[in-house]
């Protein structure tokens, strides 16, 4: 794992101590150097680096100073470098990962770096799992979307089963837990409610004119109503069935057009 990293220290020997001792793993690219809190803000804001070892004790903005100025959600990776050890609680309340005195040890900066790969790789894992969460939520509800409504419906009809094209049922009645099916001049019990039918029927083609009443949008030439109460649709084959004020509503969304 290749590590971007930024020294920041206004001491050149410690700067210099820690450059080296970096050099030492290949996987490490130093992104730059700086001598001050102003210089680690803007050398942050220019590029992104994987870990920051970050003095805290430097002229003008200090370590704590420059984690305040870019907030803590968007610093990289912090490990405070300091000759004082005394601020190691501060340093660890504004969640550095580690903290190194000076000055600082071979030893000691490699069980650091081992410490950052593994909050990286934990970091990257957690990343690919929210991506996955995401992708899979994207593809649910892309599925719910694009919905498949059955075009067929298999109905018991005593010792044998009727298969019942969708598009030639005429309207539905409920009937307890089960459904009246009239298609043409054809009369057949589903077991199934007419609110489980309702839910399962393209509801462009299928609208639930009345709480016991499902009608086939193609079969109706006129719809009664009086004010915003209850009215009736009449069918092709001159049938009248009760309509509620939802189901008008829903008729008419059905049909493409607003309800006034």
């Amino acid at each position: 794992m290749n590590l971007r990293a930024l020294i920041a220290d206004d001491e050149p020997l410690a700067r210099e101590r820690l450059r080296f001792l970096l050099a030492a793993d290949d996987h490490i690219e130093i992104a730059g150097e700086c001598r001050n809190g102003r210089e680690v803000i803007a050398a942050l804001r220019e590029s992104s680096v994987d870990v920051l070892f970050l003095d805290i004790q430097m002229p003008g903005r200090g370590g704590f100073e420059v984690v305040g100025q870019i907030g803590e959600a968007n610093m990289p990776i912090t490990v405070f470098v300091t000759a004082h050890n005394h601020f190691a609680v501060q340093a660890f309340e504004v969640h550095a990962l580690d903290y190194l005195t000076k000055p600082v040890e071979a030893e000691r900066l490699c069980a650091t770096l081992a410490r950052i790969r593994e909050r990286i790789a934990a970091n990257r894992a957690l990343a690919t799992q929210e991506q996955l969460r995401s992708l899979l939520s994207t593809i649910e509800s892309a599925a719910a979307g694009h919905k498949e409504y059955p075009v067929r419906l298999l109905v018991p009809n005593g010792v044998k089963d009727s298969f019942v094209n969708v598009s030639d049922i005429d309207w539905i009645e409920a009937a307890d837990y089960y459904s009246c099916l009239h298609v043409g001049g054809r009369t057949l019990m589903l077991r199934e409610t007419i609110k489980q039918l309702a839910s399962e029927l393209n509801p462009g083609k299928f609208v639930r004119v009345h709480r016991s009443v499902i009608v086939n949008v193609e079969r109706v030439s006129e719809i009664q109503r009086e004010g915003r109460g209850e009215g009736s649709v009449v069918l092709h084959s001159g049938l009248r069935l009760r309509m509620s004020r939802r189901g008008w509503q829903d008729l008419i969304a059905a049909s493409g057009k607003p309800t006034t």
